[in-house]
């Protein structure tokens, strides 16, 4: 059991910037280094282990979490931040539970390290195993969201990796005690003790310095905002797995149930509109706009949701106040607000096209009882997950049963979607022979 944290112990001024050297940034990321060396070794059972423990020292230090997350809220409040964001900063009892419950949801999945993906017997005798191994020292850059602190924590021990963590001056004072309690409950079982840690400083310089320490850190991953995370994939020198922006759709096609499809809309839209799996625009099939549309505006507006509307469904909004004309940029705007952008397109080729055009490659979603729609839409959309029936909420590691997820990756290599154990590993070869060798050309 670690010992008590004190309120704010650990923590510092969260309206303060804290500026750091180069050498200390790169000090960092040698302690990390050395720690994956030992992490890479350990059995699940110890994992396992040291993640429940971890989940226990979050609930027994809520009040010291909480303390320090009121510094953040209230700095962030009286800074102007939108509401949005500072949704995404505060914690409460059940977002603190829900992250504990994350660490032992990992407990129960199987560990990745050592698996054998595939293996067989050279024409020579050698054997050839390619088995799972840990990526080693894994940076997390993430804006507010003090909860990526402890998933990040969580599932780079879980895969062998050390964690190094750079969030944001914003969640200054939640991550500090944060990794001390996690830092602390691992130094209790036997781990080393910067197993997870964060990068000194929280000015741009220190994430300058971290996105050039190629050779001693493994790969970049950016939590946040499109402006954060384009800076560093245009920056760092070090490997870079892109995540999170999310202008996510729910196309309503010809053939869909209006009922399922507005229920699908307000929870994937309103449910909590700051994540990135967030619907932020809604596409209807002209021929069923007319019966649509209306009530689709209706329950948006019940639910306090600003629609900018392309002119063909601001004709249809009658007298509601909640909607406002589309321009151009809309569309391609992650709102992460009580805002959607909505338009009427002519058929299912017409949402596609638009889909591919103005999505980020995160989450598309599909209404219809066609079995031919549902097909050309998943086929054809170009996205991490594509969803039929269903809210776009579900693009998330934990419903996936990845237990907590390091983000959601919208590119293509060397990861896809939500980013859970095995997309923290890399592999390696092993050939075993009985003195075998290569002739000579």
């Amino acid at each position: 059991m670690t010992g008590t944290a004190k309120p704010g112990a650990g923590s510092a001024d969260p309206t303060r910037s804290v500026s750091a050297t180069r050498e200390q940034v790169l000090e960092a990321a040698e302690r990390s280094r050395a720690a994956a060396a030992e992490l890479a070794l350990l059995s699940r059972a110890t994992k396992d282990e040291v993640l429940t423990a971890m989940a226990t020292a979050l609930r027994d230090h809520l009040a010291d979490i909480l303390a320090a997350n009121e510094l953040d809220v209230r700095a962030a409040v009286e800074g102007g931040t939108p509401e949005s964001l500072v949704d995404r900063l505060r914690l409460n009892e059940s977002r603190v539970e829900a992250m504990a419950r994350g660490l032992e949801d990992l407990v129960a999945l199987p560990d990745p390290i050592g698996t054998v993906v595939r293996g067989n017997v050279l024409p020579n005798g050698v054997q050839l195993t390619q088995v799972r191994v840990p990526l080693g020292v894994v940076a997390i850059i993430y804006e507010a969201r003090p909860n990526v602190t402890v998933d990040a924590a969580g599932i780079a021990l879980k895969s062998g990796n050390a964690a190094l963590l750079r969030g944001s001056a914003s969640a200054q004072a939640s991550n500090a005690v944060l990794v001390r309690i996690l830092s602390e409950t691992a130094v209790a079982h036997g781990l080393p003790r910067h197993a997870v840690q964060m990068v000194p400083g929280t000015d741009r310089e220190s994430v300058k310095y971290l996105m050039t320490a190629r050779g001693l850190v493994d790969v970049i991953i950016p939590r946040g905002g499109a402006g954060l995370i384009q800076a560093v994939v245009n920056s760092s020198t070090v490997p870079v797995i892109e995540t999170g922006v999310g202008n996510c759709h729910v196309y309503v096609d010809a053939f869909a149930d209006l009922d399922m499809a507005v229920d699908i809309l307000i929870n994937s839209k309103v449910r909590r509109p700051s994540v990135c799996n967030a619907a932020e625009t809604l596409l209807v099939h002209a021929d069923i706009a007319g019966l649509f549309v209306p009530r689709a505006l209706e329950a948006l507006a019940a639910n306090g949701v600003t629609v900018h509307a392309d002119p063909a469904v601001m004709e249809m909004g009658g007298t509601l106040t909640n909607l406002v004309p589309a321009v151009d940029a809309d569309f391609d705007t992650e709102y992460l607000s009580l805002d959607i952008a909505a338009a009427v397109v002519d058929d299912l080729d017409a949402a596609i096209a638009h889909i591919n055009t103005h999505g980020t490659g995160h989450t598309e979603a599909i209404v219809t009882s066609d079995l031919r729609s549902a097909r050309q839409f998943t086929s054809r959309v170009d996205a991490a997950a594509v969803v039929v029936n269903a809210s776009t909420a579900f693009t998330d590691g934990g419903e996936f049963g990845f237990g907590a997820e390091i983000g959601i990756s919208t590119q293509k290599l060397h990861a896809r979607g939500p980013m859970g154990l095995v997309e923290l590993t890399s592999t390696k070869y092993v050939l075993t022979g009985s003195g075998q060798i290569r002739a000579t050309s």
